[in-house]
């Protein structure tokens, strides 16, 4: 098998309709699935006669755009296997990937072509090929156009690389996510029926594999009108002129993205074509579900758990919450996260995250798996759950091997209730204990996410006390917080102007981050403060 047949199959069936509509006014381009498919083929043949073949590992630099998913098709068309790295994580870790995969190829806009300078590994890669303006070292990818369409997709086994994509590396030797052909199928298959991918539909996606099960699916894609490395920081005002513009149907983003374009201008105006939202990437309270449904009734509004490694896990819509459930998340119980979708096996354990875990026979598994209400690590199975990174490097740490098979440990803490719906209480290694017992950061975040005034909050233990830090939006009093959140015996309350946030989805908080600002430059501020920082 390979995976491009499923990305093109769409041109048989809808050849007409647009697959990728990006920019606006003069700036506006679009792309049919049947030209998708072309156009791929061409850049195959032009990958091809460049001497990339089954095997090679491709690197991209390219952001979201039709050019983006050309070359990704067009990779996968000549059997090559597209791979991906952080490339503001500096000239050491790329150089660390590359060894790791010792890629033959690289496709990149003209400025990352730079990196080239100062990497030593880019600048042993045989062959470049530029998008955009021309570079004296690289072949311009515009070229492949004149080719001729390659009329063959190499055939790969299921379990055969596809996609590559890297993790920061920050902790040390990268970790290298490896996608098979089948499991991109899979995952395809799972995303389809998680986030209901009717053909037909225009979407507004955010993430690169969103609109690869668009294409699939026969679906829409318009790349937003915006610098989707910051979704915290984006002019709403474009995104929303293109959804009116587009008649957009459906948007699956981070609750940084959508947090900005309900700022926007006439966002409820703009909005009113969206009938379904999916929101993840990071933890989804309550009150933003709740904004968005107001601002969108006819919408359905969804918060979707996964992660790199299994996406998705679990779903729920903000219809679905009672008012029992926000009683519960407001008092203490973390945030609801919702069913485990059909595709995936969820568990949770005792907590030992930190340590590798040995291999159990199949039949001792379930004597080692928690009961409802009793919160511990959550652990994933299924075939949407990726079973090790490239050369093991990490599989110690997230893996574990029950019988036959592999579960992957999320790092994540949680819960399941009694009518088997997960609730969520933040990473397993950052829970507080202390002589009062075990507090979950996320427990107390998602409770502290209701107070007028709080934007984000972070709950870390210092010097042997339960420290809240508080990034406000509002007049928000000091002791407002401690009687609110009474049950969790905080010790001390700090305000800081901007809490740091993780960069891919601007919406998680970077708690290694925080910690060194907290170590530095993080002081207390008194009520009188913070009422100035404000007004």
């Amino acid at each position: 098998m390979n995976i491009a047949h499923l990305l093109i199959r769409q041109a048989g069936e809808r050849p007409g309709s647009a697959a990728i509509i990006q920019g606006r006014g003069r700036r506006r381009r679009s792309i049919s699935f049947a030209e998708l498919d072309e156009r791929s083929a061409r850049q195959a043949t032009y990958l091809e006669n460049g001497g990339v073949g089954a095997g090679d590992h491709v690197l991209v630099f390219v952001p979201m755009s039709i050019d983006l998913y050309v070359a990704l098709i067009a990779i996968f068309r000549v059997g090559a296997v597209a791979t991906f790295l952080d490339p503001s994580a500096g000239a050491e870790h790329i150089n660390r990937c590359c060894e790791m995969v010792k890629p033959a190829a690289m496709i990149a806009i003209s400025r990352a072509h730079l990196l080239r300078l100062k990497c030593a590994a880019l600048r042993r890669v045989r062959r470049a090929f530029t998008v955009g303006w021309p570079m004296p070292w690289a072949a311009r990818w515009e070229r492949g156009r004149q080719r001729p369409a390659r009329a063959a997709i190499v055939p790969r086994q299921s379990d055969d690389a596809a996609l590559v994509t890297f993790t920061s590396g920050s902790t040390g030797q990268p970790k290298a996510a490896v996608r098979s052909h089948g499991f991109l199928a899979v995952q395809n298959e799972s995303l389809r029926r998680a986030i209901a991918l009717t053909a037909g539909e225009i979407d507004l996606p955010t993430l690169p594999i969103f609109s690869l099960a668009n294409l699939a699916s026969g679906v829409s894609s318009v790349i937003p009108d915006a610098d989707l490395r910051r979704p915290g920081s984006i002019d709403p005002a474009p995104v929303l002129r293109q959804i009116v513009t587009h008649r957009v149907t459906r948007c699956v983003a981070s609750p940084a993205f959508f947090e900005r374009l309900l700022e926007g201008p006439d966002a409820a105006g703009s909005l009113a074509t969206l009938t379904r939202i999916y929101t993840g990437g990071a933890p989804v309270f309550p009150g933003l579900l709740q904004r968005l449904q107001r601002t969108m009734p006819r919408a359905r509004v969804t918060a979707v758990y996964g992660s790199t490694e299994a996406e998705p896990i679990a779903d729920i819509d903000w219809n679905d919450i009672s008012t029992d459930d926000l009683h519960e998340m407001f008092c203490g119980g973390g945030l609801l996260a919702g069913r485990p979708v059909p595709d995936i096996d969820l568990r949770i354990i005792e907590n030992q995250w930190g340590r590798a875990l040995a291999p159990v026979a199949a039949a001792d598994f379930a004597g080692l798996c928690l009961s409802n209400r009793r919160p511990g690590e959550i652990i994933v199975h299924g075939g949407h759950v990726l079973g090790g990174y490239l050369g093991g490097v990490g599989d110690d740490q997230t893996k574990w091997r029950v019988g036959d098979g592999v579960w992957h440990r999320t790092g994540d803490a949680g819960y399941l209730d009694d009518r088997g719906r997960l609730w969520l209480l933040g990473r397993a290694d950052a829970k507080v204990q202390d002589g009062r017992g075990i507090l979950y950061p996320l427990a107390v975040e998602c409770a502290a996410s209701r107070i007028a005034g709080v934007r984000r909050c972070a709950l870390m233990p210092r010097e042997g006390k339960r420290v809240l830090i508080v990034e406000p939006a509002g007049a928000v009093l000091e002791e407002t917080l401690h009687r609110e959140l009474a049950w969790a015996g905080i010790d001390e309350i700090r305000f800081l102007d901007r809490i740091p946030v993780d960069k891919r989805h601007n919406a998680k908080i970077d708690y290694p981050a925080l910690r060194r600002l907290m170590n530095g430059r993080g002081v207390k501020c008194d009520t009188a403060s913070v009422i100035m920082w404000v007004v």
